[in-house]
This record gives C-alpha cells, sequence and structure tokens, in this order.
C-alpha cells in the first residue's frame, strides 16, 4: 500500500484528486471526484511542522528549540500556513500585536513587555 509520503513525492506537491474511496470492511465502495481535506493539501514540511506544533501543544519556545528557528521565524511560518487554511475563521486579535514580536521588533522594552504581559493575566 502506498503511503502519504511516498504520495507526496510522486505527485511533486502538484493537485490531486482522490477517485476511489473504499472501506473493505463495510464492503463499501464510493466513485467520484473528492478533494482532499485542507491539512492535506499542505507539502510535506508543512504537515511536519503543524504535526510537531502539536505535539509541542503550541508552545512557540519548544518549536524554536525543536526546528533551531528564531521566535519570529515560527510566528512567520505559522502565519503562512494558516493562510493556507481558510476553513476556519478566527477573529482578529483584539489585544493588538504580539508582545513578543514587540520586543523582538525592539519596540518595546524588557520592562513594557513586562508590564504588558502582567496586565493579561
Amino acid at each position: 500500500m502506498l503511503d502519504w509520503q511516498e504520495l507526496t513525492r510522486m505527485t511533486g506537491n502538484e493537485d490531486i484528486y482522490i477517485e476511489r474511496v473504499r472501506v473493505p470492511s463495510k464492503g463499501i465502495s464510493v466513485e467520484g471526484q473528492f478533494d482532499l481535506p485542507p491539512l492535506a493539501r499542505l507539502t510535506m514540511e508543512d504537515q511536519v511542522f503543524v504535526a510537531s506544533f502539536v505535539k509541542c501543544h503550541g508552545s512557540i519556545k519548544r518549536m524554536e528549540k525543536l526546528f533551531d528557528i528564531s521566535y519570529p521565524t515560527v510566528k512567520n511560518r505559522l502565519n503562512r500556513i494558516g493562510e493556507k487554511l481558510d476553513f476556519i475563521e478566527v477573529a482578529p486579535d483584539e489585544e493588538g500585536p504580539d508582545v513578543l514580536d514587540l520586543l523582538e521588533k525592539g519596540e518595546l522594552t524588557a520592562k513594557e513587555a513586562i508590564e504588558r504581559l502582567k496586565k493579561r493575566t
């Protein structure tokens, strides 16, 4: 049986459609043209990144260590992947820009960042 990694390599991340679905234990077979679920349409690298993020319980700090990348790199990649997953609507962040993003950019001092974080709890 072909696994998803082999299928992804074979298709080169081109659009693919599933034309037959079979559930042997139920004796059911359905033919037609079916889209892949949104997560399955991501590149293999993005699927690994998303799975890792879930395994890290959404901890950007752990993702930084796991992939040896910076906080803004994790955020940018998550934002890029999120744009591809438009099947879920998320309300804009009403608290404004992320405190750690502002700190990283030098737009806040450490003291100001600490004060803002204290106000949130």
